[in-house]
């Protein structure tokens, strides 16, 4: 069990994976125009098994798990899956659950800090 973890339960192998999220969705944003790109995304929950998993020892997690191309509902012809409202959506949703997840890691924070200072 890593410090991390035994501190603040899965919250902070949640709070990085949502961030890597975020990044990817960012990076499909910006490539929505790009001829071929092929648009990827994170499965939060098969992922943040699977690094849990291997956060406990479990050699076999794989560290690609929960990582998934992107099907597009309408094929463009250039090869590209970007479909920027759908990626919107996701960006947005993942920002909601990052904030509230920091939320509760800053909460977490506070209160070890006020408990350290005998308040």
């Amino acid at each position: 069990m890593s410090v991390g973890e035994s501190l603040f339960g899965i919250h902070a192998t949640a709070l990085q994976l949502r961030s890597q999220r975020m990044s990817m969705l960012a990076s499909n944003i910006a490539n929505a125009s790009t001829p071929g790109y092929k648009a990827r995304d994170i499965d939060f929950n098969t992922a943040l098994d699977a690094r849990l998993a291997r956060e406990r020892g479990v050699i076999s997690a794989n560290p690609e798990a929960g990582m998934v191309w992107r099907r597009p509902t309408m094929p463009s012809l250039d090869g590209n899956t970007v479909e920027l409202n759908t990626e919107q959506v996701a960006f947005a949703e993942n920002a909601v659950a990052y904030s509230a997840t920091l939320s509760f890691v800053q909460g977490k924070v506070n209160t070890i800090t006020r408990a350290l200072k005998g308040e």
